[in-house]
């Protein structure tokens, strides 16, 4: 594959679909064939490439029709390359990073580079293409201050004329006669229209930069694109949350990271972003109120401790044979536990005591036992069996809820305990126990081997 045609694709990557077959030669933006022109200068608005062969006047060419003299040949069969294979391709092109390139193959590069994980070769391109939107930057941040406070008008309304797919360098020509007769307001309508492109490449510079370690120049790349487009959505989020990030005990940045997020919240409402940003809103106001996040950080602590020795004192006051429920530190405590072999030798033989416990009618002690398996592991159907049937054994008033909820889960496990009863002795216990399962879930898909079981 020739270099030309590896930069093409690659700018392809990023374009519309298009209609033309695979491996049709490239069309200049602006040119459109249109199957009824004529080949006579009055077919400017629909002008074929400069060299294409004459295509006749008519109706739309229609599939398997043959093609003109002299087209080239179509390969139907060949799949257009990969992002791998482009890559490939670009990296064995010797001194492509150093040569010429519009705004369009740069950024095409860059985002192919960046979309695979290449982060360093997609800040050379990205960078290329930053550079080559610079001019336009330029000129609508002037032409904006020479509007003063007066509103940008809409492309539409300021006739730029633009159509999808222009080149920046086009794009940029219009805002610049513009500016060139005075029009500040239409210079700066046409310049903002033609830079949405080189915006997204600011943020994804922004992105690569974060992903490499340097955030203070991503924080850089983020504010470059707010102070053309103060409401672009994907710029508040990231420059509010390096800042929030990386600026924690700075209050100034703190107000600027929560002021980025509110915006968001206010000029996208229905962005699946606005939901975080309002969660982290209220973040950043705690913190500011703590005086920065070591401040906010100790008194989170301190707070945790206190209700820590609220819920110690709390378990202490119930009765001595209640079960004791977990405070959320308690189960923070759980979660991060390593789940080593150790642990899941442990849990097992608590389970184990558990049903000894159980078929010896000690019920309590039992319950003891499974109520440090179960936070541990909530999808273990032996344990939430046993630890059913123990309050059941008890008569606790949430017996009956926990019983149902282990029959919905995995009354097979239910039905199974039983077994484990009777085999350690407890007879009546299994026959109890089995009872009252064909009595509560009288549609219980092994009901002939229960029934087989309670006639025994």
């Amino acid at each position: 594959m020739s270099l030309s045609l590896v930069l093409a694709t690659t700018a392809l990557l990023a374009a519309e679909p298009t209609s033309l077959p695979p491996g049709h030669p490239t069309i200049p933006p602006g040119t459109q064939a249109s199957p009824a022109m004529g080949t006579g200068s009055g077919a400017a608005n629909g002008a074929l490439p400069p060299g294409h062969p004459t295509m006749p006047a008519g109706s739309p060419v229609a599939p398997g029709t043959p093609l003109p003299s002299g087209h080239p040949t179509v390969d139907t069969n060949k799949l257009p390359p990969s992002a791998e294979e482009l890559m490939k391709q670009l990296d064995s092109s010797e001194g492509l990073r150093e040569r010429e390139k519009d705004f369009e193959i740069a950024s095409s590069l860059g985002k192919l580079y960046y979309m695979n994980g290449r982060n360093a070769e997609a800040l050379a391109y990205l960078g290329q293409a930053q550079t080559k939107a610079d001019g336009v930057r330029a000129l609508f941040l002037s032409s904006r201050k020479k509007l003063g406070n007066a509103a940008i008008p809409t492309p539409e309304a300021a006739s730029c004329g633009f159509t999808p797919g222009q080149p920046l360098d086009s794009m940029a020509a219009v805002a610049q006669a513009r500016a060139k007769s005075g029009d500040a307001a239409g210079a700066a309508a046409c310049a903002l229209a033609a830079l949405v492109p080189a915006l997204d490449v600011d943020v994804l510079r922004g992105n690569a930069l974060y992903l490499t370690g340097d955030s203070a120049n991503a924080l850089k790349a983020y504010a470059r694109v707010l102070e053309v487009a103060p409401r672009h959505e994907e710029a508040l989020y990231a420059h509010s949350s390096l800042l929030f990030e990386t600026k924690g005990e700075d209050l100034q940045a703190l107000k600027s990271a929560r002021e980025g997020f509110d915006a968001l919240v206010t000029s996208h409402p229905e962005s699946q972003r606005a939901a975080m940003a309002r969660e982290l809103s209220v973040r950043i106001e705690e913190t500011l109120k703590a005086g920065g996040r070591k401040k906010w950080l100790a008194s989170r602590a301190a707070d945790r401790k206190v209700r820590l020795s609220q819920s110690t004192a709390q378990a202490a006051a119930m009765p001595s044979d209640a079960p004791r429920p977990l405070s959320p530190e308690m189960v923070d405590a759980v979660k991060n536990t390593e789940r080593t072999p150790e642990l899941e030798a442990g849990l097992t033989r608590l389970v184990d005591e558990g049903e000894e416990h159980l078929a010896r009618g000690r019920y309590q002690e039992a319950l003891a036992n499974y109520t440090r398996v179960v936070p541990f592991q909530p999808e273990n159907g032996r344990a939430k069996a046993g630890m059913a049937w123990a309050l059941v054994g008890l008569g606790r008033p949430m017996g009956a809820r926990v019983w149902s909820v282990a029959l919905e889960s995995d009354a097979g496990a239910v039905e199974k305990l039983g077994d484990t009863l009777l085999a350690k002795g407890d007879a009546k216990g299994a026959k109890a126990l089995w009872e009252k399962l064909a009595q509560d879930v009288p549609n219980y898909p092994n009901k002939a081997a229960l029934q087989a079981k309670l006639s025994q």
